[in-house]
C-alpha cells in the first residue's frame, strides 16, 4: 500500500497515494510542489523557469511562508497549507488581494511571467509585517527576478500598500 499524503491548495483538501507503481494519479517522491501545482491540479500561475530556487517565478505560500515550488518536494507538504496565487482572489467576492490591487494601480508588471511569484513573496511579507520598510521589500524580494520592467514600478506598490496599513 503506498503512502498517502494531504495538504491543502487554496482551501481545498487535496490528497495524493505517492509511490512508484504507475498507478494512475500516484505522485513519484521526488516530485516538486511546482510540477504537482502546475501539471496535476492545473494551477499554471506560478512558473517554473530556472528550476533551482534562483528567479522566484514559482513562488507559493506553504504555511504562510513564500518558497520557490521548484525546490519543494510535494511529499514534504503532508500536512502543509499551499496559497498559489490563484488562491489570492476573495472566492466569494472576487475581489483581488490588495497587493493584486496594488499591482495593476501601480503598472507593477509587464509582460506577467515573474508577476505571481513576485506577489507570492510580497504576501508573504505582509503576512508578517503588515508596513514594511522599503528595505525589507527589498530584501523580501531578493529572491525574484524580473527582466522586463524597472523593480521600480514593484516597490512603489509594496511601499504604497505598507502605508495604507500604518
Amino acid at each position: 500500500m503506498s503512502k498517502q499524503i494531504e495538504m491543502t491548495v487554496n482551501g481545498k483538501k487535496q490528497v495524493f497515494s505517492v509511490g512508484h507503481s504507475g498507478m494512475q494519479g500516484e505522485i513519484p517522491d521526488e516530485e516538486t510542489l511546482s510540477h504537482t501545482l502546475r501539471e496535476r491540479l492545473d494551477l499554471t500561475g506560478s512558473k517554473e523557469a530556472c528550476g533551482q530556487g534562483a528567479c522566484g517565478c514559482c513562488t507559493v505560500l506553504m504555511n504562510d511562508e513564500a518558497v520557490p515550488s521548484c525546490q519543494v518536494l510535494t511529499v514534504d507538504c503532508d500536512g502543509a497549507e499551499i496559497v498559489t496565487i490563484e488562491g489570492l482572489q476573495d472566492p466569494v467576492t472576487g475581489e483581488l488581494d490588495p497587493i493584486q490591487q496594488q499591482f495593476i494601480d501601480k503598472y507593477a508588471f509587464q509582460c506577467g511571467f515573474c508577476t505571481p511569484g513576485i506577489i507570492m513573496a510580497l504576501k508573504g511579507l505582509f503576512i508578517k509585517n503588515t508596513n514594511p520598510t522599503r528595505q525589507e521589500i527589498e530584501v523580501a524580494l531578493s529572491g525574484n527576478q524580473c527582466r522586463c520592467i524597472s523593480q521600480y514600478h514593484v516597490f512603489d506598490a509594496a511601499e504604497e500598500l505598507a502605508k495604507q496599513n500604518a
